[in-house]
């Protein structure tokens, strides 16, 4: 019999999140997962001083890491000098990295909430009612205001993004392992963000979100990309969620869930396989 590989999976069951519980879907997905691994959980801030004794360390529901930015930079320090396998690896260009990548995609051309971060860009974004301003390592909504565009030039800009405010007809997120789509749900009321229904995309919403999996150029791992539909029907990337997107696995039918787990169980072993330990 192979022996069964050790697994360290981070998360925060304490975390609260708005309209989510992070802890119930951790604790579906570890009682499944435990069928082909040796699974044990800890909070992200004991992770660097566990992981040597680990497989691999798999980060889920770890909360948005501005709470404790210090330490997350050293455990990502500390596991690329001690060769520790991350899932999802920490080579992610989306959320992972930081807000940089809204900026990167809005001068590619790609279809995404155009985004800048200078005052001497604000002419490249579209005239609109109100503009949303971010902070660029933000997370789930922390520090995002709205101002008109009379307050933009009086903005402290060098860490803060800036987007025109999309009247959007609704939110859709893509779920993916590895480069593999799994399911999408969709907020019908744009007030209620987490208040998500299942959703069937078409040929064209899964072209769409085709090309921003590609760039991420991930070959292991789970993303949740989210887009906006406009009133006009086009569809504009928000989020790209590499680091630790929340799965609402608890809103898709059990063969839905059952699919992902055994996506995501396949993704992690041929992940072990392919990065060998020194």
């Amino acid at each position: 019999m192979a022996e069964r590989r050790r697994v360290l999976f981070v998360t925060d069951l304490a975390y609260p999140a708005r309209g989510r519980r992070y802890c119930d879907e951790d604790i579906f997905l570890t009682s499944r997962l435990r069928d082909d691994f040796d699974i044990a959980l800890c909070h992200p801030l004991d992770a660097a001083a566990l992981m040597d004794a680990f497989d691999v360390v798999v980060v889920r529901n770890s909360g948005p890491v501005l709470h404790y930015q210090k330490e997350y930079d050293a455990f990502r320090e500390q596991a690329m000098v001690r060769d520790i396998r991350v899932y999802n690896p920490l080579s992610g260009r989306g959320d992972m990295a930081g807000k940089q990548y809204l900026l990167d995609l809005t001068a590619a051309g790609y279809p995404v909430i155009p985004t800048v971060d200078r005052p001497e860009d604000l002419h490249l974004l579209p005239e609109a009612g109100q503009y949303a301003v971010k902070p660029k390592a933000g997370a789930d909504s922390i520090g995002l205001t709205f101002v008109p565009r009379e307050q933009l030039s009086d903005l402290a800009y060098g860490d803060i993004l800036v987007q025109p405010r999309i009247d959007f007809r609704y939110e859709v997120s893509f779920y993916y392992v590895d480069d593999a789509f799994q399911y999408a749900l969709h907020a019908p009321d744009p007030e209620r963000r987490w208040v998500l229904e299942p959703y069937e995309p078409t040929d064209a919403d899964l072209a769409f979100a085709r090309p921003f999996i590609d760039w991420n150029t991930l070959d292991h791992g789970i993303q949740r990309m989210d887009a906006c539909r406009t009133q006009e029907g086009e569809l504009l990337l928000v989020e790209l969620e590499d680091l630790n997107p929340y799965l609402s696995l608890d809103l898709v039918s059990d063969r839905t869930r059952d699919a992902f787990v055994a996506s995501m169980t396949a993704s992690l072993h041929r992940f072990l396989d392919a990065q060998p330990r020194a």
